[in-house]
């Protein structure tokens, strides 16, 4: 635990705020106003979490020994599934959030835009630097 507390502490900080964000009772706003606001956040978020574990993952194997599949499945697998028991939880434990499946979709999304820049964008950079 102390490891990944060590190599990832942006990206734990980011994940306890998705989480905390995404069970808090947010204040009375009319959402209708912004049309798709909600799934807006929902990308956001989760671009961030999984830029996050991305960033800190490739800073973390500058040495080139990196083992991408492991990269593959906590910056892109995990993150996604996070996303759908997220809106389960919501679903089934409150009564103030919906557990919608388009929040989900949201979520996909969010995680693939992050990867996406990730592996154009980060490892490129990182490329440079070494």
């Amino acid at each position: 635990m102390i490891y990944f507390l060590k190599k990832y502490p942006l990206s734990l900080l980011v994940i306890a705020l998705v989480l905390f964000l995404s069970f808090f009772r947010p204040p009375s706003i009319p959402a209708e106003q912004i049309p798709g606001m909600d799934k807006l956040v929902h990308c956001l978020m989760y671009a961030a979490m999984s830029g996050m574990l991305w960033r800190e993952f490739l800073r973390a194997h500058r040495d080139g020994q990196i083992p991408f599949y492991k990269a593959w499945i906590g910056a892109l697998i995990c993150p996604a599934v996070l996303g759908g028991v997220v809106e389960i939880l919501q679903g089934t434990l409150t009564t103030y959030r919906g557990g919608d499946w388009m929040d989900f979709v949201a979520d996909i999304c969010g995680v693939l835009l992050a990867t996406w820049f990730a592996w154009f964008y980060l490892r490129r950079l990182q490329r440079k630097k070494s």
